[in-house]
């Protein structure tokens, strides 16, 4: 049986408080990472992943548009 990531995750917004959304960005064969982004409505844009600590730390480090996951 495979891991399906979710594909929407629902956090507290770290600015306004309210529920947000963040959305999967890619599905594919890759379990290393799955990487989330959204935007609250207050404006607060928000990233999230869950995979490899290593792997969620450089996409959570890079600058927004600029991550990308090779193997």
């Amino acid at each position: 049986m495979s891991y399906k990531p979710a594909r929407i995750l629902t956090f507290k917004c770290p600015q306004c408080g309210k529920s947000m959304q963040v959305f999967l960005q890619k599905v594919s064969a890759c379990s290393h990472i799955q990487p989330y982004q959204g935007i609250c409505q207050c404006g607060y844009f928000m990233r999230h992943a869950t995979g490899q600590k290593d792997a969620v730390a450089d996409y959570l480090a890079a600058p927004d548009g600029q991550w990308t996951h090779h193997h």
